[in-house]
């Protein structure tokens, strides 16, 4: 709980594997946060549930380094293979640990991934590489991106929702060392 010059409403998060974490204006007093929080309870104990692991990754017994290799490589082979179909280049492929995406696209051709989407499904991963490729035609995500996105990627939908699905699972695995 945390109380922000900055905030001008409340706003509530139950981030996956944490304490839920509530920021109010300054000013608020501790019975309003005493109301809210009991008015949100049924709200917090659903996103808990929500939560409850499905992935199994605590069964991958492989260090951040190790998924980064396997990270670059699998994604390196995707963007070599699909660039040209798609009919673009890309400058470099950056592997990262971002907290909230899965991958990014530069202005300059720099694709950048998060290191976890190893850990997804192979087709969920191809569907995030070929997303980011597509970004290089088409730098925004008007139907024109999707048109080519559905183009070369027809099943993209199924993938988008598992990585809704799972993605804070994923995003939240940090690796035993």
């Amino acid at each position: 709980m945390r109380w922000s010059p900055r905030a001008r409403r409340w706003r509530l998060e139950v981030p996956w594997g944490e304490a839920p974490r509530l920021t109010v204006p300054i000013g608020t007093t501790h019975t309003e946060v005493e109301r809210l929080l009991a008015g949100k309870q049924v709200w917090i104990l659903e996103q808990r549930r929500r939560q409850a692991p499905q992935l199994r990754l605590e069964q991958h017994a492989v260090s951040e380094s190790e998924a980064r290799v396997s990270a670059r490589e699998i994604v390196s082979a995707i963007a070599e293979e699909e660039a040209p179909r798609i009919g673009v280049t890309y400058a470099h492929i950056r592997i990262g640990g971002q907290r909230t995406l899965w991958g990014s696209c530069s202005p300059r051709g720099t694709l950048s991934f998060n290191w976890r989407l190893v850990l997804a499904p192979l087709e969920v991963l191809d569907y995030v590489v070929v997303h980011e490729l597509c970004h290089l035609r088409v730098p925004n995500h008007s139907r024109r991106f999707w048109g080519l996105v559905e183009r070369h990627r027809p099943h993209w939908r199924a993938h988008r929702n598992w990585l809704r699905a799972h993605g804070p699972e994923l995003l939240a695995f940090t690796p035993n060392q």
